[in-house]
């Protein structure tokens, strides 16, 4: 087997084999890097995944992996691995777009977000920026800017949001790993619609320096993946104290690869209530999976989590109002109406409703917190339904029509509400559409989301499907 060959047989596989082999020697960054963009090439004219591929950074990056293990150097734990951000995380030398067109009058940043730092120390190459809803107030991977995300297991249907090419480049295999943000189901909607791994971690246990924010008290970021060990050793190459960040916990960091297979019973429990309402038969049948392979027999509900949905919705409104006020008033012409609406709307809450809702968050999280002195892990579904067809306005939900846009995420919002880590696990099924269910853990314990997910994984319940392409 050539090497380029044997390139695109690694890009394909697992991430973590991918560095093996490059720190091994048996094939190249440069070849691995190479196989990479020519998979861009190739697949994303139909994805739309990538807005800029800084394919000269990644060869530069590549070539200097290769010189570094030709001098005997010991490579990074993600050595040649390919990978690319949500074009809200600054990368050096490009304008921040955050899917707006507005931004991209932006000066180049100087420097890349603290995650990429991370990523490319730990031996990883940046391939470049991916497509995402505007400014991150998206659920559906549609983008009026840059054109929609399209699903790589049938690009008639929707990626999720906002973070939609960080979900489509996964999904579709053309880079290993992204990275993307989550405020209210973003990293957690694209991987149930593309099929794929994501970790949404607690809140403020990841740095946000250097990228562009959304809504400050609720923004995640954290990885997509495969496959749950890849997940895990990325997420452990992101951890790490940063000064930069106000917002990030003062916490001693805690790797969850070593642990990932580590025997002992997890305590895993059904969310029901709202989480059993209003979904669809697929995302029903994907928790009934999960729960009989992870032993979970016991049914459990957190109160009040419609008045959290509710909560959650007020904040964004606020919070991404006054972010954006300054623009909305000087160039309202250049939003997507959709989302110019949504923060107008936003602008003129009265301020005694979002005090209230910051109030019942203090409340509502001390409720969920009560739930885990008994449980290790929770079950929920990411999504009511598959991906809808792109542009697909409304849906029924329990009997009733919905907007689609702003219902994706009846299961998501209530939990990033209160910054609980979550891993999105996609749950194998004869649908051609995948769907995921949430695997939800106590506030720092990642590892017992992760660990729950490798069960799944190992026992062949949760899988990421092969694309369409």
């Amino acid at each position: 087997m050539n090497e380029n060959t044997q390139a695109a047989r690694l890009l394909a596989g697992p991430a973590l084999a991918l560095a093996n082999a490059v720190s091994a020697g048996q094939v190249s960054a440069r070849a691995v890097t190479e196989a990479a963009l020519a998979r861009i090439a190739q697949v994303d004219p139909v994805l739309n995944a990538f807005t800029d591929v800084t394919s000269a950074r990644a060869r530069a990056e590549a070539a200097a992996i290769d010189a570094r293990r030709a001098a005997g150097a010991v490579l990074g734990p993600l050595a040649g691995v390919p990978f690319a951000v949500k074009n809200l995380f600054d990368l050096r030398d490009l304008p921040t777009r955050a899917g707006s067109r507005i931004n991209r009058d932006r000066p180049p940043a100087p420097r890349d977000a603290t995650l990429v730092e991370r990523l490319t120390a730990a031996g990883a190459v940046c391939l470049g920026g991916l497509n995402m809803g505007e400014y991150a107030y998206d659920f559906t991977g549609e983008n009026l800017h840059d054109g929609n995300s399209r699903n790589p297991h049938d690009t008639g249907h929707m990626s999720g949001g906002s973070s939609g090419g960080s979900g489509s480049a996964v999904g579709g295999k053309l880079v290993p790993l992204s990275l993307g943000s989550d405020t209210n189901g973003s990293i957690r909607v694209p991987s149930s619609f593309c099929g794929i791994f994501g970790l949404k971690p607690t809140y403020g246990r990841l740095s946000r320096a250097r990228s562009f924010p959304f809504v400050a008290s609720l923004d995640h970021l954290g990885p997509f993946a495969r496959h749950v060990a890849d997940l895990a050793a990325t997420y452990d190459a992101l951890l790490g104290p940063d000064p930069d960040d106000a917002a990030l916990a003062d916490r001693p960091t805690a790797p969850t690869l070593p642990g990932l297979d580590e025997p002992g019973h997890l305590r895993v429990a059904v969310l029901g209530g709202w989480f059993a309402r209003a979904g669809t038969p697929q995302a029903y049948d994907a928790v009934a999976r999960a729960a009989r392979a992870l032993d979970a027999t016991t049914i459990v509900e957190l109160p009040e989590v419609e008045r959290a949905r509710a909560s959650a919705y007020l904040i964004t409104m606020a919070e991404g109002a006054a972010l954006h006020l300054d623009r909305l008033r000087e160039r309202p012409g250049e939003f997507d109406p959709a989302v110019r609406e949504r923060l107008l709307a936003g602008a003129v809450l009265p301020a005694a409703w979002i005090a209230r809702a910051q109030n019942f968050r203090r409340w509502f999280r001390d409720r969920a917190v009560e739930l885990f002195a008994d449980w290790d892990v929770l079950i929920a579904p990411a999504t009511p339904v598959p991906a809808p067809r792109s542009g697909q306005a409304t849906f029924v939900l329990d009997g009733r029509e919905m907007l689609v846009r702003p219902n994706i995420g009846i299961y998501t919002q209530p939990i990033s509400f209160v910054g609980l880590p979550v891993v999105a696990a996609p749950i194998a099924t004869d649908n051609p559409l995948p769907i995921a269910v949430q695997l939800i853990a106590a506030p720092w314990r990642e590892e017992a989301a992760l660990r729950a997910a490798r069960v799944l994984e190992r026992a062949g319940i949760a899988v990421a499907p092969e694309p369409k392409m």
